[in-house]
């Protein structure tokens, strides 16, 4: 074990010095006693890895999956069919995130991918410019009602109730921080009201 603590008791000691205790129990002497485990855990004795998995997997059989009933979840998750490709590819380092990598000479396969993305979109799109890679979903929404806004010099934005809440609240939290004004428009029976667009169209800050 000793390999895999980072801190040696004499870099511990070191450490209470700098900031001016004598040991871990002053560390934590702010916790209240009646809040603090006195002596071990009471935990079962260890187990082997296949016992494990058999007693998460009895564990998990007590909830009902998606492949059993209905999902309600929302926000793009439903049940769909993933072929067994896919994981084997996404599972590969270089594209395990979709994130820009911090280092580029240990990621040349992921920012290869990348360049040849930017290329084509300009290719199809006639763009001189395309943004390389941001976080997905709510993120990217978000990061995009902000470059519109932006660009056209505005601080009002529009979106649908009809978009995921969860997804509403990262552009209302973008937009907070850029002095935006987010208006939701109504729907009417999960159609948005083209009525309501319109009006909401013509507002010169929109």
């Amino acid at each position: 074990m000793p390999g895999y603590v980072p801190h040696t008791p004499a870099d511990q000691q070191a450490m209470l010095e700098r900031i001016g205790l004598s040991s871990l129990e002053d560390l934590f002497a702010s916790i209240p006693a009646s809040l603090r485990v006195n002596g071990l855990l009471d935990l079962p004795p260890a187990l082997s890895e296949p016992e494990a998995v058999r007693e998460l997997a009895r564990i998990g059989a007590k909830n009902m999956d998606a492949t059993q009933a209905p999902c309600f979840s929302g926000d793009g998750v439903y049940r769909h069919f993933t072929p067994s490709l896919v994981p084997a590819i996404m599972g590969r380092a270089e594209f395990f995130t979709s994130y820009t990598p911090y280092q580029p000479e240990r990621s040349q396969g992921m920012l290869q991918s990348i360049y040849e993305f930017q290329t084509l979109t300009c290719q199809l799109l006639g763009m001189e410019v395309a943004n390389a890679s941001m976080y997905d979903g709510a993120s990217a929404l978000a990061e995009a009602v902000v470059m519109a806004c932006s660009i056209k010099g505005i601080n009002r934005a529009i979106i649908p109730t009809t978009l995921h809440p969860a997804w509403t609240k990262v552009v209302r939290t973008y937009a907070q921080g850029q002095s935006i004004e987010v208006v939701l428009l109504p729907h009417e029976g999960g159609v948005t009201d083209l009525e309501a667009v319109r009006a909401a169209l013509e507002t010169p800050s929109a």
